[in-house]
């Protein structure tokens, strides 16, 4: 009776052991057979037996399934990366620049089998570098340094057109190409400050002509103006006499009368035709006016103090 229950036992284990690895196997199989491509990726298939990679089926974004040990898939981002590059070049005039460009970049969809094939996974890395620098030295080389400042669209735009070209040849297509970073040498630098400062010093000393110029011309107007009157104050003395000097005499003592009538410092004094006594009664009356001064105020000492009792 007890051998017959260990044996029962030991086959329950041993069906139990079985089923463990059964559904072991199972999970295992079933997790391998299965592979998940996220939001803005893609998977390239490689198959053993079927000569590598499947070079017309690329795989988009869900769960798919797969033959364990048979396909593995290879997943690439197929969303747009950014990516600055510098790079030292010489302008036509033989000016070296240092400029970088930032570049979106994405690859191409339906060609990651060719471009996992040609290039790998980390085709950015050994493209772009290389076709950027060649495309920026081949371009900045057809302008001179102060064009790379005033026509700085047109350059920026021939660099895009021909790095879309470039980067066509391996499958890659940009989004967006721009000019980031723009600096020339030390030299040129302070050669074109100075040149600044002399075109502005040279509007300054322009201007300054100008200026003379115009008070020269002020000048020469109000002469000829003066000139002009002069000669009819001359014609009209002339044609009329010395009556209307005699006229602006008469203004001139009329307004100096005004003034000396109006100051308080002023005393007029009977001039020497004034009849003599009081009796002769002589009408006379008239005074030369004397200027006088105000008198100064006296200034009063302050009293002694009393003298203080012992």
């Amino acid at each position: 009776m007890a051998s017959s229950a260990g044996a029962a036992a030991i086959r329950m284990l041993n069906n139990l052991a079985t089923l463990s690895a059964g559904v072991g196997a199972s999970a295992y199989l079933l997790n391998e057979s299965l592979y998940n491509v996220d939001g803005g990726h893609c998977a390239v298939i490689w198959h053993r037996f079927a000569g590598g990679v499947q070079k017309d089926y690329v795989v988009g974004e869900g769960t798919h399934f797969r033959i364990p040990l048979v396909t593995y898939p290879t997943i690439f981002d197929v969303r747009i990366r950014p990516r600055v590059v510098a790079s030292r070049t010489g302008t036509k005039d033989l000016q070296q620049v240092q400029i970088s460009l930032r570049v979106l970049s994405r690859p191409v969809a339906e060609k990651l089998p060719e471009i996992l094939t040609t290039l790998g996974e980390d085709f950015d890395e050994r493209v772009l570098p290389s076709i950027v620098n060649e495309v920026l030295k081949a371009t900045v080389a057809q302008y001179d340094a102060e064009q790379l400042l005033t026509a700085r669209e047109e350059v920026s735009r021939k660099i895009r057109d021909a790095l879309n070209k470039r980067a066509a040849d391996f499958h890659l297509k940009l989004e967006d190409v721009s000019i980031t970073h723009l600096m020339f040498s030390r030299e040129f630098t302070t050669a074109i400050e100075s040149k600044q400062v002399a075109q502005q010093e040279a509007e300054r000393s322009k201007f300054v002509v100008m200026l003379a110029e115009q008070e020269k011309q002020a000048a020469v107007i109000l002469a000829e103006g003066e000139s002009q009157a002069a000669q009819l104050i001359s014609q009209a003395l002339r044609e009329g006499g010395t009556g209307m000097i005699e006229v602006k005499r008469i203004d001139a003592a009329r307004e100096i009368a005004e003034t000396l009538s109006a100051s308080r410092n002023v005393v007029y004094l009977p001039g020497n035709g004034g009849g003599g006594g009081g009796g002769s009664g002589g009408g006379g009356g008239g005074g030369a006016p004397l200027m006088t001064m105000p008198l100064p105020r006296p200034v009063l000492a302050a009293p002694a103090p009393a003298p203080q009792m012992q």
